[in-house]
């Protein structure tokens, strides 16, 4: 029998370490990682899809490989070059964790290679098709090649810049994610051989659609090699082939940086001339071509790989945007919640009259605007405090800020410069925002601020009252379409006053004394989670029931994994539902057997963080103690982020989050996968009482937010736990 690939075993005489305990308690961070990728690859060659979704799934497995080996995995390489001694969970350095990973990413290539050209001819017979430079002139007609000849020179060639490669041409520098095509020609005059590189420029389109009620689409660099002799007159083309790189794009933050903003528009520059991390040629590729790459971009520190014969695999998400609704999942409209419309739009007098939660992508991240904006525009608004982590290109937060500072309001943004990938972007808003009068802060150096708060200071009848949004995703309009997360607004004086203490915190470094209902990180979130889970041990063990759900990305902290195991042993029952990473070993006798661990994979991402304890009675009950989070139990978020936990005691929000998100996750069966003891993961069988939490969101309202529309109707089903232990 096979073993599961993200579980690493080592030989006794290989290495000492792998005679502890620990190698069997903990599954690898980075492998665990991988089998996510996996799942979502599966979803690619999943038939329940409709076909240019699938083609989505197998684009985000692309693009998810991609920053894996610019961060984790140049990361790892990093420790690798400089002798760090560092263990994973599971005991492995970082030379093992390498050749784990590698051999991993070769088998996910290789799969990725094969779900491509089964796409591709199911594509075909849908009338969608892709051509290779080999396949353009059977494909075509006379006029259409032509049409494409003329393309070429008019809008591809132009941006061409072909650089010869020989002793006065030193090779040239690829900047990250670079592709390029590399010619060996021999000039027709004298016989005299050449090499030479075409970079394609990278906001060239990856795709050219031919013109036609037939849909066909062109890769650029299957044009450029089509087309080769227009490029080199004069010259005979032996063979081009393709290639791409990745390069180390990892951030490192320096405790003496002085400016930070300086710090990071520099770092980003550098970032673009990191380390070759992964160099990717394609299959087939002529061996002299080859060595040539391997010599001038991998050296002994790059890993190379063959992948097949499209590079860059996440740029198929290009070709989704096909208009062709019947190859795609039926287009859903978010609902606005009812309780706002019934008092007319407005946000503070629905807050003020009962908590909120909204359920994104379900409902709608307009609504979150709408308070933003109704903010700005509200002359009985003296402040708004903000933070900012991932906000996208197109904010309208950003624009409701802008407004409300132009307003005359105080307006406070904590802008967070090391959002991975997001950097750039971020440090563009904070500019514009400063131009307009927002005071723009960006927290501590060391300490990532990944709590989504927002709060709204208002003058009522003589005295302020503060309004809060807490968030589980970002104030990002874009993914929110996508990302499943929650939207908890409240006028709580309490809440208010501890959100209050938290901005003071970023802002100011003042400690907070005295917060009654929200835990921050570094603070006193662990401390605080631990407790909780103390409470579930203690019930079990005065023979009272005891259970603990909950909902995140990644598990991956020691103190956290142990701190389960010890509440398995005692008989706290557990289900974790864990999309992403998760390092711990579920269903272990004497460790872990009352611990399950599950994945959903589908239509929509799942990423609210939600936390659910059964007080001394079995889950879901009405006393449950519930939390939504900014956080995943992982250290950096408990040691090196400000993340925020917050109690949800309104009972109609309460039972909305345990009773209809959490048992929905739960009994989907459609979209999930068990992990099992020994590291591999098992579809979930729908059987004859198939449950998709997806659907099943999309087609029911929600019980928050609802207003008079829910007493007045019982459109909402009531779910139920049926589970066989």
């Amino acid at each position: 029998m096979t073993r599961p690939a993200h579980i690493v075993r080592i030989d006794n005489d290989e290495d000492p370490f792998a005679a502890t305990e620990g190698n069997d308690r903990y599954f690898n961070r980075e492998l665990s990682w991988m089998a996510f990728n996996r799942r979502v690859l599966e979803e690619a060659r999943n038939p329940a899809h409709p076909l240019l979704e699938r083609l989505r799934f197998l684009s985000i497995s692309g693009s998810n490989l991609d920053e894996f080996f610019m961060v984790r995995v140049a990361g790892l390489k990093g420790q690798q070059l400089q002798d760090v001694t560092q263990r994973s969970l599971d005991g492995l350095n970082s030379s093992q964790q390498l050749a784990a990973i590698v051999g991993e990413a070769d088998e996910l290539i290789e799969r990725q290679r094969t779900v491509w050209r089964e796409l591709r001819g199911l594509l075909a017979e849908t009338g969608i098709v892709v051509l290779s430079s080999r396949t353009i002139d059977e494909s075509v007609t006379a006029d259409e090649l032509r049409w494409l000849e003329t393309q070429f020179r008019e809008q591809i060639f132009p941006i061409l810049t072909p650089q010869a490669l020989d002793p006065a041409h030193p090779f040239p520098f690829m900047p990250n994610k670079g592709l390029a095509v590399m010619f060996d020609l021999v000039r027709e005059s004298d016989d005299e051989p050449i090499r030479e590189l075409v970079m394609l420029p990278a906001p060239m389109p990856r795709f050219l659609r031919i013109p036609g009620e037939m849909v066909r689409y062109v890769a650029v660099e299957s044009l450029v090699k089509r087309f080769a002799p227009l490029i080199f007159p004069g010259y005979r083309v032996l063979g081009g082939a393709e290639f791409r790189v990745l390069r180390d794009s990892d951030i490192e933050i320096e405790e003496e940086a002085e400016d930070l903003v300086r710090y990071f528009a520099n770092a980003i520059k550098r970032r673009r001339r990191g380390r070759v991390i992964r160099l990717e040629l394609e299959s087939g590729m002529p061996e002299v071509l080859g060595a040539v790459l391997r010599d001038e971009l991998g050296g002994p520190d790059a890993f190379v790989t063959e992948s097949g014969a499209f590079l860059g695999v996440g740029d198929l998400d290009a070709l989704v945007d096909e208009d062709r609704p019947d190859l795609k999942f039926p287009p859903f409209s978010p609902r606005f919640p009812e309780r706002i419309r019934e008092f007319a739009g407005d946000c503070f007098a629905a807050i003020r009259a009962k908590d909120i939660v909204v359920h994104h992508p379900y409902e709608t991240f307009e609504v979150v605007l709408a308070f933003l904006k109704q903010a700005a525009a509200d002359p009985d608004v003296v402040a708004i405090k903000q933070t900012l982590y991932r906000a996208g290109k197109q904010s309208a937060v950003i624009n409701a800020l802008i407004a409300a500072a132009e307003a005359g309001k105080s307006v406070t943004a904590v802008v967070e410069l090391k959002a991975r990938f997001d950097e750039e972007q971020n440090l563009l808003w904070a500019s514009a925002l400063e131009r307009a009068g927002v005071q723009v802060v960006y927290g501590f150096i060391d300490w990532k601020t990944h709590a989504k708060v927002s709060m709204v200071v208002r003058r009522e009848a003589g005295q302020y009252r503060t309004y809060c949004h807490f968030g589980t995703g970002n104030y990002h309009p874009i993914t929110a379409r996508i990302y499943t997360d929650l939207s908890f607004f409240t006028a709580d004086p309490a809440i208010g006053r501890d959100a209050a203490q938290m901005f003071n915190y970023v802002t100011g470094y003042i400690e907070p004394t005295g917060m009654t209902k929200v835990s921050l990180s570094p603070r006193d979130l662990r401390p605080r989670l631990m407790g909780l889970i103390d409470s579930e041990i203690a019930n079990a063990l005065a023979g009272k029931p005891a259970a603990i759900w909950a909902k995140m990305n990644s598990v991956v902290d020691l103190a956290v994994i142990e701190k389960l195991y010890e509440a398995s042993n005692a008989g706290v029952e557990i289900d974790l539902i864990i999309r992403g990473i998760c390092c711990l070993r579920p269903g272990v006798p004497g460790m872990s057997e009352n611990i399950r661990v599950k994945s959903v994979i589908g239509r929509f991402l799942e990423h609210s963080r939600i936390w659910c304890f059964g007080n001394g009675k079995a889950l879901p009950n009405d006393g449950a103690k519930i939390f939504i989070s900014s956080a995943d139990w992982m250290q950096r978020n408990f040691d090196r982020r400000v993340e925020y936990m917050l109690p949800i005691e309104n009972p109609t929000v309460h039972d909305q989050i345990l009773d209809q998100v959490m048992v929905a996750n739960l009994i989907d069966n459609e979209q999930s996968w068990e992990l099992q003891p020994d590291g591999s993961y098992v579809r979930d069988d729908p059987g004859d009482r198939p449950f998709n939490l997806h659907r099943y969101f999309m087609t029911n309202p929600s019980l928050s937010g609802r207003g008079a529309a829910l007493t007045a109707s019982d459109a909402v089903p009531k779910l139920s736990l049926r589970r066989t232990r």
